[in-house]
């Protein structure tokens, strides 16, 4: 059974979100529409007296001083990816990560994966049940896996947008805007969601190797800063294209 089908309870409450940027203004947004007890606070020493629960939607390096202000008592959370639960000693303290990006208060976390960690057996339950009510995918991510599963998001993200980009800047030297590339990062995208690393294709995949060579002379010629960065995806390219499974050996 998934983690995401196992039933929780519904979110203690009421539930104090701490910080009044994009992701706490959505998560009060979407917790109210869900039916849970919960209000926003701009104040970081926000300590209600009837919160069950207060989860701090600050940046990781707050975290710590924004959770030295809660009164003992309560359940604590933290919405980053990289951080454990060590900052919110010596509370009961939880974690919940939405596997996403959030752009503004409109924001909404059906379907979105969230890794979720507890300092005990209640505070797991609340950080899924929070999760839940979201309509997210609960998945467990124990403290020592965090920084490989946060690298994993930021390949999977940020690095995106710096390939993308990178991609961008060459087609312009042949005269192509980057709207064209992106039916093909669509595509691209659809096609791994659907297939994984079966679903690579291009001269590597085709052992086209004068193709290859060709296109590292134009980078080199064109773009030298990013040969390095050619070369390095090239490599693994290559290393996934010999691979039967489709992974990375």
């Amino acid at each position: 059974m998934s983690d995401a089908a196992v039933t929780a309870p519904a979110p203690p409450g009421p539930v104090v979100v701490v910080g009044a940027g994009r992701m706490g203004t959505a998560l009060v947004a979407r917790l109210r529409e869900a039916g849970v007890r919960v209000r926003g606070s701009e104040r970081r020493g926000e300590t209600a007296s009837d919160a069950a629960v207060v989860l701090l939607a600050v940046p990781d390096a707050a975290i710590a001083d924004a959770a030295a202000s809660v009164v003992r008592g309560r359940l604590v959370g933290h919405l980053s990816g990289a951080t454990t639960l060590a900052p919110l000693t010596p509370h009961e303290a939880f974690s919940l990560h939405p596997l996403m990006t959030v752009t503004g208060p409109e924001a909404r976390f059906e379907g979105v994966s969230a890794a979720i960690a507890g300092s005990t057996p209640r505070a797991l339950g609340a950080a899924r049940a929070i999760a839940q009510a979201l309509g997210m995918r609960p998945a467990e991510v124990a403290d020592a896996d965090r920084a490989a599963y946060h690298a994993a998001a930021s390949i999977a993200s940020n690095f995106l947008v710096t390939l993308e980009q990178t991609a961008a800047t060459l087609a312009a030297t042949a005269g192509i805007g980057r709207e064209a590339l992106v039916p093909l990062v669509r595509a691209s995208v659809e096609n791994w969601a659907a297939h994984g690393g079966h679903a690579l294709t291009g001269p590597i995949a085709r052992g086209d190797e004068a193709v290859v060579a060709a296109q590292r002379e134009a980078v080199a010629e064109r773009m030298p800063e990013a040969l390095a960065l050619f070369d390095a995806l090239t490599d693994a390219t290559r290393a996934l294209a010999a691979s039967p499974s489709g992974e990375r050996s």
